[in-house]
């Protein structure tokens, strides 16, 4: 069996994601601090709130450092909606400098007014040609969004899925290697979400 670290980034409802995995049949631990990675297959970083206390949690506790060493070692890493935005160089969300570990920004959505912010609910996320991790999941599916900032990020290469959202378009989901992350989460967008944790799973 699988063994998957889950970060804990000191806000969130971790237990979710946590059941999320076990469901899809991974043996999965919550981690507080980097050292207890050892062991592990792949590291999963969720997160919910605001990047400014996300970035300052990872500093203190070295998970920033654990991160980048992760994806530079091509190793296995899922991250899920701040977690995708954090692995950016910059957000405008407190004017927040974060891993710098892909190129891009992360901005706040200008929408027109009919177009509430935070975009919440469900939205379609397309997959880009020659998707990994897509498996039987149609080329495009609905998955559960909730986020008031977007990833503007300068590389095609790196786009994994796209979605629009007030006629904006941005990245909602990359993949690079063994690293791969959502803007929506996964573990709330029902058997669809939980097929791309179990395609996760099985590539390990």
């Amino acid at each position: 069996m699988s063994s998957i670290a889950i970060i804990d980034p000191g806000m969130g409802n971790l237990r979710s994601v946590l059941r999320a995995f076990q469901y899809c049949g991974a043996n999965t631990e919550i981690i507080s601090k980097p050292e207890l990675v050892q062991g592990h297959d792949a590291l999963v970083f969720p997160g919910q709130g605001a990047i400014v206390d996300c970035m300052k949690h990872l500093s203190a506790t070295g998970f920033d450092l654990l991160i980048r060493e992760w994806i530079a070692a091509d190793k296995p890493f899922f991250g899920i909606c701040l977690g995708l935005q954090a692995l950016f160089d910059h957000s405008e969300e407190g004017d927040t400098p974060a891993l710098g570990i892909f190129p891009g920004k992360v901005r706040r959505f200008q929408l027109p007014r009919d177009f509430k912010i935070p975009h919440m609910g469900w939205n379609h996320a397309t997959f880009v040609d020659g998707a990994r991790l897509q498996g039987e999941l149609s080329s495009s599916e609905q998955f559960y969004f909730v986020h008031s900032y977007y990833v503007d990020q300068p590389d095609d290469s790196l786009n994994w899925l796209r979605s629009e959202y007030g006629g904006q378009l941005f990245t909602s989901g990359i993949s690079r290697g063994n690293c791969f992350a959502t803007q929506f989460h996964p573990e709330k967008s029902q058997e669809k979400g939980l097929q791309i944790y179990r395609n996760f799973i099985a590539a390990l």
